[in-house]
């Protein structure tokens, strides 16, 4: 007899969470999709080598390895589906014109977890805009991860943008670094380390530590810093995405922010909700790499469900009828087409309320228990 015990980071969810699990990807896949993003699914495990090779370090200390008895090979059940969303636009896609949307939603599972989030196992939903990554694709995108965590009924939205290549772009201009020492500024600025950059030697990077806070503030501060205007092209692109925005959301901007973000390009963001621990979702630019060593620029996002389902997201209330053992089936039938749940009675002994039912049918109409 098993004691029905499982792994760590794993669980099961029954009703109403379940519900509002598949309630709350059905709103955000929608909402994905009404900006013209075609939804795909990928299988849940690949051939670990193929995988592997299209994730960053990070990704690959994620995947939960196995051997697969048909082939022989390792394979790899998926920690993150943008990867897979590369594949499919490099290979089965190439051919398709440009710019290409694909939209995803599904399951994937961590090797490990983290103490902000314990669970391996997430659900994952997301958008890919491949071929290009322009200020107007950008903002398209951002707009789109709004308005799906909108659809989801998250309040009190927080939009923080970051610029991952920050520091490799004033390394080769204004502010001048020897390659070996890029590294170690960025991870001292991304843990706000001031008296790490000045034992570097870095101490002109020590201005970007303040540019960081509500939007306006920050993005004035950062062109102050830029006095030979070489980040003037992304500052006037991430302050357009900001105006379109609008309202919609608070946004902030941490432009030396990195982790979580060191495959991303010129532009990265996180997203948080009011009310919901850590951050739900993020997204931003980056290249795809295709069998011919060229790159393809891309930008998208991705979010989180769970955190939603756990803060009681995407339950609605529902009508539970019970109906006893002499009940039409034609009855039946039209209650359902109301929008009533039927609990049919397969025995005398079956009890309405012990069965979760709201409502009892009692001369030909629901009345409530």
């Amino acid at each position: 007899m098993t004691n029905g015990l499982l792994p760590e980071g794993v669980r099961d969810r029954l009703a109403p969470q379940a519900d509002a699990a598949a309630t709350l990807l059905r709103a955000v896949i929608d909402a994905i999709s009404a900006h013209g993003y075609a939804r795909v699914q990928p299988p849940l495990v690949e051939f670990e080598d193929e995988l592997s090779g299209r994730l960053k370090s990070t990704g690959q200390r994620d995947l939960f390895r196995i051997v697969d008895p048909v082939s022989a090979r390792t394979l790899a059940l998926r920690p993150d589906m943008t990867a897979q969303i590369g594949r499919i636009a490099t290979t089965r896609l190439a051919h398709v014109a440009r710019p290409l949307r694909l939209g995803y939603g599904g399951q994937v599972l961590k090797l490990r977890s983290t103490q902000l989030r314990p669970e391996r196992e997430l659900c994952q939903a997301g958008a890919e805009l491949i071929g290009v990554d322009s200020a107007e694709a950008a903002t398209e995108v951002v707009l789109a991860a709004l308005e799906a965590l909108d659809a989801a009924g998250v309040r009190g939205i927080t939009l923080d943008l970051t610029l991952p290549n920050l520091v490799e772009t004033l390394a080769a201009g204004p502010m001048p670094l020897a390659a070996d020492k890029i590294d170690a500024v960025r991870n001292r600025l991304d843990a706000k380390d001031a008296g790490g950059l000045v034992g570097l030697g870095a101490a002109e990077y020590l201005p970007l530590i303040a540019a960081a806070g509500p939007f306006p503030d920050a993005l004035a501060h950062l062109r102050q810093i830029d006095a030979t205007h070489v980040l003037e092209p992304r500052l006037a692109a991430i302050e357009a995405i900001a105006a379109a925005v609008g309202d919609r959301a608070r946004i902030t901007l941490d432009p030396t922010e990195r982790h979580g973000f060191e495959y991303q390009s010129w532009l990265g963001f996180s997203l948080f909700g009011e009310g919901l621990n850590g951050e739900i979702g993020r997204g931003g630019s980056y290249t795809l790499i295709h069998s011919d060593g060229t790159e393809e620029p891309a930008i998208g996002f991705s979010l989180y469900l769970d955190p939603l389902v756990d803060s009681g997201a995407g339950q609605t209330e529902v009508k539970r009828v019970f109906l006893p053992l002499t009940t039409n089936p034609n009855v039946a039938t039209r209650l359902r087409a109301e929008g009533w749940v039927t609990v049919a009675a397969l025995s005398k002994d079956d009890d309405a309320t012990a069965l979760g039912c709201t409502h009892i049918l009692s001369n030909g109409a629901p009345q409530l228990l």
